[in-house]
């Protein structure tokens, strides 16, 4: 048995379904999604990047993270932040594939939203290129600790989970898309500017986002922390994030 298969029958077992995926709505009319990574062909980054200086780091326009490849289950824990000036939204997340592998994307994370000074959240679950869906039954607020797993049990099928460990909640969601099957190349722990409407949505000052416990998973058993991964830094004219990795976790703070 495949050891991301075995993995996902544990999850299963422990954790209660959300709402079959044609009964979720949409999360925001102009269709929310997230894109794979848009690396940027620059070497040149502004002062804002100095806290960037590891030699393994690279740029992209709505990823910033730790990217590993080859690992077809990932997941990571984080303490959710609270938003801060200027308006907009960030999404912190776990995912499979999107980095060398550009056509699929597994993945599940939490948005977070500054409009007008109101904070809020969104919990969901996606399968690029299909657009993102709303989890029902879990809330979710600032400084909760919240664990996000996902599992590929094929390269068409797999599961996307979220624990708030902070309230007890849990839910799941099982995919399936024969249509766009993963390659099962890369693992990451992402903040993104994600898209909606056709564009990047305005990104906000999300603080920082520590994700620790964090582990891909191999076929055939092992694991491995995001030490010595890929660093992908935020660039929008300016550098916007600054990530660190090591055996412990991704920082990923806004700069």
């Amino acid at each position: 048995m495949r050891f991301s298969t075995l993995l996902s029958t544990l999850l299963l077992a422990s954790t209660a379904f959300a709402a079959p995926e044609g009964q979720v709505r949409r999360r925001r009319a102009a269709g929310r999604q997230s894109q794979p990574l848009k690396r940027l062909q620059t070497t040149g980054v502004s002062d804002a990047s100095a806290a960037s200086n590891t030699s393994h780091v690279q740029y992209s326009s709505n990823w910033a993270g730790a990217v590993w490849d080859t690992y077809p289950a990932v997941t990571g824990t984080f303490t959710v932040p609270t938003p801060s000036a200027p308006n907009g939204y960030a999404s912190a997340w776990v995912g499979i594939d999107g980095d060398t592998c550009q056509t699929a994307i597994l993945q599940t994370g939490v948005d977070f939203n500054l409009v007008n000074g109101v904070v809020s959240y969104d919990a969901w679950y996606e399968w690029f290129p299909d657009y993102a869906y709303y989890f029902n039954g879990i809330t979710i607020n600032s400084g909760n600790v919240i664990k996000l797993t996902v599992t590929a049990s094929s390269t068409t099928t797999g599961t996307a989970v979220i624990q708030n460990l902070s309230n007890g909640q849990t839910v799941t969601q099982s995919l399936s898309y024969p249509q766009y099957p993963l390659c099962e190349q890369n693992a990451e722990w992402i903040v993104e500017d994600f898209s909606s409407g056709g564009g990047l949505v305005p990104f906000c000052d999300f603080g920082t986002v520590t994700f620790t416990n964090a582990v891909a998973y191999m076929n055939g058993g092992g694991s491995i922390t995001p030490n010595g991964a890929t660093e992908i830094d935020i660039q929008q004219g300016t550098v916007l994030t600054s990530v660190s990795e090591s055996a412990s976790g991704v920082t990923i703070k806004y700069v």
